[in-house]
């Protein structure tokens, strides 16, 4: 298994309900495959530095976990598909 970190940035008009309903399906998908979640963090509502998708604004969220190259192939499948997450990037952790 190898360590993984994860940031996404979840559109700003959606509610808090589906904010947290997303985040749960990502984490889902770590543990379904096996994975472990180390540290999961979410950041909040902060200003975006440049306009994505015409938003400005967007919730942000950090996650640390072990997984299967398998498992992050997933996510970023799921992630590319979904409407609410306008930038992603899942990077491996070298610390």
């Amino acid at each position: 298994m190898r360590k993984y970190e994860v940031m996404y940035i979840i559109r700003p008009d959606i509610e808090q309900e589906a904010v947290q309903a997303a985040v749960e399906k990502f984490q889902g998908i770590i543990s379904n495959g096996g994975g472990e979640i180390t540290k999961h963090d979410v950041i909040g509502k902060r200003r975006l530095a440049y306009e994505i998708k015409k938003f400005r604004d967007g919730s942000f969220v950090l996650v640390n976990f072990t997984a299967e190259p398998a498992v992050v192939t997933e996510m970023e499948r799921q992630m590319k598909i979904s409407d609410d997450v306008i930038r992603y990037l899942i990077t491996n952790d070298v610390a």
